[in-house]
């Protein structure tokens, strides 16, 4: 079956503290629903709600070494299941380094896939802009995508319904001058789920939600998890019809804990949804994810 896979940056389970965690008091009934009526916390007694077609499980992001788990080295990590911060000696924050730059384009999860006959692709929105700068920095995502040879989707593909803009409804896009359509999570969700279903392998990225952990704004955090919810929902209902298996998950914490501005020692879900996801219930760290995802695919690599 095919694989979604929704990374959300800055997504932790943070503590049962209604002041400073937002996923206590956000309106989110697909979770709600998802967790028999529990927030998203620490105190989730998570293996309550870990079924043969469900798993929900806490994973480490600290990826034991010292310091605050960082975007470009999670990220990498993720995408290659190589540990980049033991790799670097350091976790690396916002874009990639030469070193992560040479292990996203060896080890890509692309790259693998694409090398087994397996079709991946990355589902986001680019913007002509986005290359036309003099030293564009490329996400680990999009290095991670170009590694395996994916043609990355424009403005034109989005118009067309192929395509998801990374804040789901297109409004920051449309704020931006382009001629698009703002529309609803349950919209985008339906766009994705069906581009996915055309792909062995579909990865989307969203981002809002460590840059509204960063600005501490607590109204934007209960409109985005809102907004998660009813995207997320969307995927869920559309899983058996489009014969997907779903996994969420995330690099580092970061909204969970609107009293720090910074990214959090916290751990992260991995959320995995669908008939065939039995082959994730070893994950423990962000580490495992690239692993799992090999399983999945039921292939072996190379040594």
């Amino acid at each position: 079956m095919p694989l979604l896979m929704f990374f959300i940056d800055g997504f932790g389970i943070g503590t049962a503290d209604q002041e400073f965690n937002p996923f206590l008091t956000a309106k989110m009934d697909f979770f709600d629903e998802l967790l028999k009526g529990e927030k998203l916390a620490e105190t989730t007694n998570f293996a309550a709600y870990c079924t043969e077609n469900r798993l929900i499980v806490p994973l480490d992001a600290t990826l034991n070494v010292v310091g605050l788990p960082q975007s470009a080295t999670g990220q990498t990590t993720l995408l290659t299941g190589i540990n980049a911060s033991r790799h670097c000696g350091r976790h690396i924050h916002g874009f990639p380094t030469i070193k992560l730059k040479a292990l996203l384009q060896e080890h890509s999860i692309f790259k693998i896939l694409r090398q087994n006959n397996l079709s991946a692709t990355f589902a986001n929105t680019f913007t002509a802009e986005y290359f036309s700068q003099p030293k564009p920095r490329y996400s680990a995502t999009t290095l991670a995508a170009m590694a395996g040879d994916c043609r990355l989707r424009m403005v034109a593909d989005l118009v067309n319904g192929e395509a998801v803009y990374q804040d789901i409804t297109n409004e920051i896009l449309k704020e931006k001058g382009y001629a698009v359509s703002v529309i609803s999570p349950e919209e985008a969700a339906l766009n994705l789920v069906k581009i996915a279903a055309q792909n062995d392998f579909t990865l989307f990225e969203y981002f809002q939600t460590d840059r509204c952990g960063h600005k501490q704004d607590r109204e934007l955090a209960l409109l985005l998890l809102n907004r998660l919810d009813r995207f997320i929902g969307t995927i869920s209902s559309e899983l058996d019809q489009y014969q997907l298996d779903l996994i969420i998950t995330s690099d580092h914490g970061n909204i969970e804990n609107l009293a720090v501005k910074t990214h959090t020692y916290n751990p992260v879900p991995l959320i995995a949804l669908g008939n065939n996801i039995s082959c994730f219930d070893k994950a423990r760290s962000i580490e495992d994810i690239y692993s799992c995802i090999i399983d999945y695919f039921n292939l072996k690599l190379m040594e």
